[in-house]
């Protein structure tokens, strides 16, 4: 099968978030099981400045964008990995917008992107069964093969997947900018584009797309309710027989804490000694007033991921007064939010003897949140996947999170009679369904037995790329066979 992954990051090129490590982990899967697979991405200041020496192909595309003609030129990486180049939109410090906000042309951008994707897939003359698009950024991809390209015989059988990874970013824009994608203004209604007065990129995919799916079984039936939907809710229950979850995975090889050489020692389910020094090393660097004699019998919680209300933050602010009370640590290194930052914070100051806040990502940092706290916190209002607690499970952190998404499929909630499962969970989004969660918790960190064997039981737990890709490659070919059997049916008539 000819698969063409389309998308705006992907590791280890440019990343943002959990895209770029779906993104390329797939790629890599698809590559070792020999499938004739290529990844097209924008090419950015910041991928040309961490790889210089990009192959120039001397290909170049010619893109309309409203009414003018864009050129794009054709950048190749080994042989799997396009880029498309065009300084005017991509040579900027970051992907999507400035600390002001995102960039106001960002229509004009991913416009753009998504039908460079289509003129460079022809340029290369390779011919796709199945264009993976994800996310807003690539939307329009399967409008254009329904519209624009709809005579073009270069595609006749080629079908789309679009993954929604996080249904919250849909590509807002203001009405006038329907003029740069060159789409006709009958797409403008309800049944279309159009969404309150602006058009949406997100929604142009879901209409047209061939097979959705999102990063979770529980995420893809959650977003058919009006909670989680975020205005698509409507939209998405007409194509729910279309609409599949594929849980993504974590690459085993990169987080294991028996080889990782950012965390200062090694560890594995039959010797756990090394996550004791591990935790020592964690309490100096973020309260180094502490007592390293105090790390065996003071629990550490810890948080690495962005500072968002998705992601609990407001849950956890309102929290912390009653958390002070325990004698606990409690870590969180992430960026995001100007008020979460500036607000956790000050709190890390108010509280400084129980809680620290490192604003900034620090890959080598994380690495040591994982291995050197006994519990990992995702109290998230929602998460389509999330990779923190596969992450966490690996490194014997025991996962306290909300259920929900992602979560929800991958953390067994922990029965104190059997000694089964893998984290602890919560249903009700409050600082108090979190604290008794959290209380739970401190419970099982008296009884170092059984708090070994949870540890032990989220350390054995599988959630491989390998999975994902099998259950991808099952889905390119449902869609595969959907298109080729609607192009026979319309042959036959």
């Amino acid at each position: 099968m000819r698969i063409l992954i389309a998308a705006s990051e992907a590791v280890p090129y440019a990343k943002t978030g959990g895209l770029a490590d779906i993104t390329g982990s797939l790629l890599n899967e698809y590559k070792k099981r020999k499938q004739n697979v290529c990844l097209f991405l924008p090419l950015y200041r910041t991928i040309k400045q961490k790889f210089p020496n990009l192959t120039e192909t001397h290909i170049t595309i010619d893109v309309p964008v409203g009414s003018s003609v864009i050129k794009g030129r054709l950048y190749r990486y080994e042989q799997a990995v396009y880029f498309i180049e065009c300084d005017e939109f991509f040579n900027r410090d970051e992907l999507y917008g400035s600390p002001a906000g995102d960039y106001t042309d960002n229509a004009a951008r991913f416009t753009f992107f998504s039908r460079g994707i289509l003129e460079t897939s022809k340029a290369i003359q390779f011919k796709p069964d199945i264009i993976h698009c994800n996310d807003w950024q690539t939307g329009l991809v399967p409008l254009y093969l329904k519209t624009l390209y709809k005579g073009d015989s270069f595609f006749t059988n080629t079908a789309t997947l679009l993954t929604i990874h996080n249904i919250g970013y849909q590509g807002l824009f203001p009405a006038s900018d329907l003029f740069v994608t060159n789409v006709g203004w009958d797409l403008y209604n309800p049944d279309g584009i159009e969404f309150y007065g602006k058009i949406n990129f997100l929604k142009a995919g879901i209409l047209s797309a061939d097979i959705l799916n999102t990063v979770s079984e529980t995420y893809s039936q959650e977003i058919l309710q009006p909670e989680y939907g975020f205005g698509l809710d409507g939209v998405l229950k007409t194509r729910a027989a279309d609409l599949y979850g594929v849980m993504n995975g974590i690459d085993y090889s990169e987080w294991d804490p028996g080889t990782d050489s950012s965390i200062p020692a090694h560890y594995h389910t039959r010797n756990l000694s090394g996550k004791e020094i591990c935790k020592k090393e964690i309490m100096k660097k973020f309260f180094p007033k502490s007592k390293v004699s105090d790390a065996a019998k003071t629990p550490v919680l810890g948080m690495v991921g962005r500072l968002t209300e998705q992601k609990g933050m407001d849950a956890i602010m309102r929290a912390l007064p009653d958390l002070s009370r325990y004698a606990l640590k409690f870590i969180i290194l992430g960026k995001g939010e100007d008020f979460f930052q500036r607000s956790l914070s000050e709190l890390a100051n108010t509280y400084r003897k129980m809680f620290a806040v490192h604003t900034a990502f620090d890959e080598q940092a994380a690495h040591r949140v994982y291995a050197g706290c006994d519990f990992f916190i995702m109290p998230s209002r929602y998460e389509p996947c999330g990779l923190g607690q596969l992450i966490a499970m690996r490194y014997g952190c025991i996962p306290i999170a909300r259920k929900t998404g992602g979560l929800a499929d991958t953390i067994v909630d922990y029965d104190p009679l059997s000694v089964k499962g893998t984290g602890f969970l919560f249903v009700d989004y409050s600082p108090y369904a979190l604290l008794d969660s959290i209380k739970r918790a401190l419970c099982l960190y008296t009884e170092k037995d059984k708090m070994q064997t949870i540890i032990r039981n989220g350390m054995n737990m599988r959630f491989t790329w390998k999975r994902s890709a099998e259950n991808y490659l099952k889905l390119y070919t449902k869609g595969h066979e959907k298109k080729v059997l609607k192009g026979s049916n319309a042959d036959h008539r």
